[in-house]
């Protein structure tokens, strides 16, 4: 399994000062806070806030929130906001995340009876579920496909405002959690932090995909987490190509440690309302030594528990033309999508990581 604390290793709320006057024992927290993590806190009525866009929420940080409120910690001071460091790129968005599974079906029902979600099956695609805007679909293999942390997909997170009451409840219907129900409220530095305002929790799906769990105002399904060997130059592809836009002051480049464990520099994106968060792969590497005994290079997502992210295209030749310029790989030439009027292709992203392109669906709805 690898350590307990592997989630814990950094702290992040988005957001600027929020609620009243200080204390002086408060306003020391947050100074420590702030030359910890170069993020900048916020608090109502005692406990640490993050405004994420207009909405706020409930965030003892740790490494994985939803909603973005870790926003890769730079080590600056200031107020982080939601920046574009590059024209995003037009006419595309986050459509899906695939998953593989010999039983589609089960994997299905096994979300619905776990997280806030509805079924949903996109015309010529495979059945699966859709968490706010954006679908998690499955499709059908023939044997269970691996599972290991070696690839650059590490996990898909939901919220929850009661951490305790929400592990009950996924116990009770029989939920196998990779990593347990663990308090961190007191990460970033704060002696002053509330036991029991943040937790997070790992569950393991019976393919083996991992979703984590986390204190949250709301049970919507929120982010993505990944590994990268340069998540600044990852990022920078995401936003180029893919319509991402970078959460947060521009990251340090310097390597930070916690605990013994490289978690920067890192990355966070939003695409739509899911956050991306890209961490240092030497992270996984030590986190999850187990997993890379024997390997030196990541193994590539196609063919794996979390196969690749999909996204939908106004104009398919025209994101192909741009990304054959900048020299990317295309891996499958467009096509149409039998008994439809979708095309689709296949690219792949930093750290052989796959996407699929896909030119007919709908616009997303608001």
């Amino acid at each position: 399994m690898g350590p307990r604390h592997r989630l814990t290793e950094d702290a992040g709320w988005v957001g600027s000062l929020v609620g009243g006057r200080q204390s002086r024992q408060e306003a020391g927290a947050d100074s420590r806070f702030r030359l910890a993590t170069g993020l900048e806190p916020g608090r109502e009525g005692g406990r640490i806030m993050g405004v994420i866009g207009t909405r706020i929420v409930s965030t003892k940080a740790g490494i994985v929130l939803w909603l973005g409120a870790l926003t890769a910690a730079t080590g600056a001071i200031g107020s982080p906001t939601v920046q574009e460091t590059s024209p995003p790129a037009p006419g595309i968005s986050l459509h899906h995340i695939h998953l593989n599974s010999p039983d589609p079906k089960a994997a299905i029902d096994f979300h619905l009876a776990r997280f806030e979600a509805e079924r949903d099956h996109p015309p010529g695609l495979d059945e699966g579920i859709r968490g706010q805007r954006t679908s998690i679909l499955f499709r059908k293999v023939a044997s269970p496909p691996p599972w290991q942390l070696t690839s650059a997909i590490w996990h898909i997170g939901w919220g929850a405002p009661d951490m305790p009451a929400e592990v009950a409840r996924q116990k009770a219907l029989g939920t196998r959690f990779f990593e347990p129900l663990t308090d961190i409220s007191d990460i970033g530095g704060n002696p002053n932090a509330r036991p029991g305002s943040f937790y997070y929790a790992y569950v393991e799906t019976p393919d083996r995909a991992l979703i984590e769990l986390n204190t949250a105002a709301s049970r919507r399904f929120g982010h993505l987490h990944l590994f990268s060997e340069d998540p600044l130059a990852a990022g920078a592809w995401y936003e180029r190509h893919l319509g991402a836009r970078r959460r947060g002051r521009s990251p340090s480049p310097e390597p930070r440690f916690y605990r013994g464990f490289q978690i920067g520099p890192s990355v966070s994106l939003a695409l739509g309302e899911v956050n991306v968060i890209l961490f240092p792969l030497a992270y996984a590497r030590k986190a999850y030594a187990e997993h890379w005994k024997g390997k030196t290079e990541i193994d590539s997502t196609e063919g794996r528990v979390i196969d690749h992210l999909g996204f939908r295209v106004d104009d398919l030749a025209k994101q192909l033309a741009g990304f054959r310029e900048a020299g990317g790989k295309i891996t499958r030439e467009p096509q149409a999508i039998p008994g439809t009027s979708l095309r689709h292709a296949f690219v792949e992203g930093p750290d052989r990581i796959r996407i699929e392109l896909i030119e007919g669906l709908p616009q997303p709805t608001p």
